[in-house]
């Protein structure tokens, strides 16, 4: 851990971690949350170099919201089968297919993805920036389970690409049963990225942002938790005199685990692996990015 906060301070650099990130990462990162969190930590740290505990795409969108920064990833390994749905040719079909339609990306898209988009979301503000686009049809990539989730909270056709995320669409609902029976008075909270029929036997569907507030606020002190089993930890760390189940142990992605602290100390070392988006793709990605951002804080 010394040679961890050594290198930091020898390349004035910030930790960002995604809540899915190992306990130990959560605990040595500057700053920790969701996908927008970071995102807007991205935009407006001044440090030179970004070490991004997470996976791939969220690396990308560090390196397009923060030119000129240093963003490094300290396993390359750790990408998302999400992303890995759709891609920019996908979306190109897409666009011929349905020509009035506005592509909207989860931001659990590749860089080159976003780039074929005209706007980002994150599980956090899909539906307000969703409702605030002028067209009636949207297409929502890659995740089907938030499309659908989408479309029932707004008039518009949504329009979804057949991807999911393993570790959500996994969760049954006789799971969501048992927790009820064995938890008692428990509030069940979960994320958008499950199937429709788990959802519809929550208590509350949001992010983990949200997760994170409703945990904090909300009088019950117990608590079932339907995402990834790396938001239990901050849970149970942030709410000491709470109990936090985890809904289902298919709750669990592997390659958010990839990080270590030994692979940050040779990422600030050798600042490298490092993410880079090409400048002929970074533009348009940004643009999506920042319209995303503009409705998000607007």
């Amino acid at each position: 851990m010394d040679d961890l906060q050594t290198w930091k301070a020898r390349r004035r650099a910030v930790i960002l971690a995604h809540n899915y990130q190992p306990p130990e990462i959560q605990d040595l990162a500057d700053h920790q949350g969701d996908s927008l969190d970071l995102s807007l930590l991205a935009a407006r740290t001044d440090a030179p170099v970004i070490v991004f505990c997470g996976v791939h795409f969220m690396a990308e969108t560090a390196a397009l919201l923060a030119p000129g920064r240093a963003v490094l990833l300290p396993d390359l390994r750790a990408g998302c089968s999400l992303a890995d749905t759709v891609t920019a040719a996908d979306v190109r079909s897409l666009r011929a297919m349905h020509p009035r339609a506005a592509v909207v990306a989860y931001i659990n898209t590749s860089a080159a993805v976003k780039a074929e988009s005209d706007v980002c979301v994150t599980s956090a503000n899909a539906l307000r920036v969703v409702s605030s686009l002028p067209e009636e049809e949207i297409i929502f990539i890659p995740d089907r389970n938030l499309g659908q989730y989408l479309a029932g909270g707004t008039a518009k056709q949504v329009i979804t690409w057949d991807g999911n995320c393993r570790a959500h669409n996994e969760v049954r609902v006789d799971e969501v049963r048992t927790a009820r029976r064995e938890h008692p008075g428990a509030f069940i909270m979960v994320h958008p990225e499950v199937s429709p029929e788990v959802a519809a036997q929550a208590d509350l569907v949001t992010g983990t942002g949200g997760m994170v507030r409703q945990a904090r606020q909300r009088p019950e002190c117990e608590f079932v938790v339907g995402t990834e089993a790396g938001l239990v930890y901050r849970l149970r760390k942030e709410n000491p005199d709470k109990r936090f189940h985890l809904l289902s142990p298919s709750l669990w992605c592997p390659t958010m685990k990839y990080t270590t602290p030994s692979g940050i100390v040779s990422a600030l070392r050798d600042l490298a692996p490092r993410v880079e988006v090409p400048p002929e793709v970074a533009g348009r990605a940004r643009q999506a990015l920042d319209r995303m951002l503009e409705l998000t804080e607007g």
